[in-house]
Parts: structure tokens; sequence; C-alpha cells
């Protein structure tokens, strides 16, 4: 649960909207597409997951940067440009951003760009000499990489936390690594958060609170789908599923049809059997070997990793070869 949106408040956005949602209700396996979970209403529900008892990921990934800050700022190196795809309101790079040596530059890239603008302005005040250049953009296309300027810097760094990488199945997220790989030149570095795998009770009880915060999150897709594209989902014939995968090591995240029932969206129906689902997230977990591994296919090498004492998560430096 970390993906950015891309924003539908556009006549493209909201084409590009119906036309993904449209393709995903016609697949034999029904799907929506997880950065679409992230309007408004569910980013401020994916806020109140992040503080459930329940859900660990958050914060183990802030005490890991509380604790190791300054060997990550360290182990970075003076001079350093960070580049952040999907950087929402920037908040984890702060700490990151304030321990460096000299930093050559900032360059957050997000959809929003009302998001990027107020976090310029905090961080402007807060490191009045940091040069910032935002991308406004989806980090997983080619053009918002092309736009972003260049800068001098003795070392270019890509800070891609929160997890984000495992909602990406692994052949996508070999092509994202791939792609970081692509826009860095070597001695480049990447640090990135990986969920680890885990007891599947710790799993699915994460992506299951007893609130049902996580619920909500999850058919509020289908709010935003009836607001937006003109649909009729009733919110109350759908469920929340959510449950581990151990051949697939991820937490899948699905809505279930509770009774045969017709949609329609934007004027075309379609149908669902009782039990029916529609997947609409992924949650990969690595093991560290895993995810070094897929490091290395994507032309890094990894130096070291940091994570909490219990091994639910990591944060990887890794140096492009």
């Amino acid at each position: 649960m970390a993906v950015q949106p891309p924003s539908s408040g556009t006549k493209t956005g909201t084409e590009t909207f119906l036309r993904d949602v449209i393709d995903g209700l016609s697949r034999p396996q029904k799907t929506l597409p997880c950065k679409y979970l992230y309007d408004e209403a569910g980013s401020q529900l994916f806020e109140e997951i992040c503080e459930l008892k329940d859900y660990y990921v958050t914060r183990t990934e802030a005490g890991i940067f509380a604790h190791s800050i300054k060997e990550m700022a360290e182990a970075i190196g003076p001079g350093a440009l960070i580049i952040e795809p999907g950087a929402g309101n920037c908040e984890k790079v702060e700490p990151l951003l304030t321990q460096l040596d000299s930093p050559a530059g900032y360059m957050p890239m997000d959809i929003s760009p009302e998001i990027l603008l107020s976090a310029r302005r905090r961080i402007q005040a807060r490191l009045p000499g940091l040069k910032i250049h935002a991308g406004i953009g989806d980090f997983t296309k080619e053009m918002v990489w092309d736009e972003l300027p260049a800068l001098e810097a003795h070392r270019r760094v890509i800070f891609f936390p929160g997890s984000t990488i495992g909602n990406f199945d692994p052949e996508q997220a070999s092509t994202l690594l791939h792609r970081f790989a692509s826009r860095l030149g070597q001695g480049d570095a990447v640090l990135i958060g990986t969920d680890l795998d885990k007891d599947p009770i710790v799993l699915e009880r994460a992506y299951n609170d007893s609130e049902q915060v996580t619920a909500r999150f999850n058919k509020n897709l289908l709010s935003r789908i009836n607001v937006e594209l003109d649909a009729d989902f009733d919110l109350s014939r759908f469920s929340h599923r959510s449950f581990y995968h151990p051949l697939r090591r991820r937490v899948e995240m699905h809505l279930v049809s509770l009774a045969a029932q017709t949609v329609r969206v934007s004027g075309e129906d379609f149908h669902f059997r009782e039990g029916e689902t529609i997947h609409t997230e992924n949650s990969h977990k690595y093991t560290l070997s895993g995810f070094e591994k897929l490091l290395r296919k994507a032309g890094f090498s990894p130096l070291r990793h940091w994570s909490d004492s219990s091994d639910y998560y990591a944060i990887h430096f890794a140096e492009v070869r």
C-alpha cells in the first residue's frame, strides 16, 4: 500500500482511469490497478492504516531510519543528488536530507503537483540552500525521467522507501530496477525499502485489521469509480478480503462480490458471480538474499542493508556496477 495515484482531475486523467477500469473488469480475473486506491479519501484512510497497531510496516521502517539515518548518509557520501520517485509529501526524505554532507540537490517525482509544491515549500524553509527540481508524472513512465534537469553531483542516489517495490510483481520490479539503473551511472546508488517475508499470521493481521480501516480503504476504490466514472457499485454487496499467498510470497487484496449482480460503469455492464473477486493489490514480501539477487540482476551491487531486530523490514543500499 504505497504507490501514488495518477490524477484523474483532468480529462486525460479521467480517460486513462476509465480505460484502465474497463480493461481490468473485462478480464477473467477482474482486477483494478492499485494506484487508483489513493485518491484524497483513500490517501487519508491509508494514513489511518499506518497508525494501526497491526500494520507494522510504516513504524518499523521509521524506526530503522531513526536508528540508522546517520549511517545511511555516510554511506551515500558528500555532494549527492537525491532522486525520489513517488515522493508524495516528501516527509520520509527530510531526515536524510538534513543529515547529508553538502547535498547537490533533491528531485522528487509525483503525479500530484499540489503535493510536491507544498512539500518543496516546506523543505526549502528547512534547507534554504538546497536545489529542488520536481518532476510531475508517473515514475513508471519514461517521460517524467526525461524531463528532469541535469544537475552536477558527486553521486546520484534514487531514494525509494515505503516498500513500494512490493506493489510490483517480480517481473515488473525487475523492470523498474533496470530503469533505475539505466538512469544512473557507475558508482551511483539506490536506497530502497522492502518488506520481508515473515509469519503469515503477522502479514494477514496487518491487512485485515480489526477496526476494518483497510476494508474501507479497499472499498473506497468502488466509491471513487462511482463518482468519477458514472458507475453504480453497491458497496454493501462487496466485502474486503486479504490473504497471504505463500508460493508467490505476497499478500493479495480483493473485493468479493457477495451475490450474483451486474454493475454498470460509464454505460457498460459487468457481470459478477457470487464469490467472484476484483483483485486490487499485491504486496510482495522478500527475503534478504532474494532481493539482493534481484538487485544484481538489474545491474546493482548490494553493499549493505539495515533492518529491525525482528527482521520484519529492510532498507538496502546498492551501487550501480
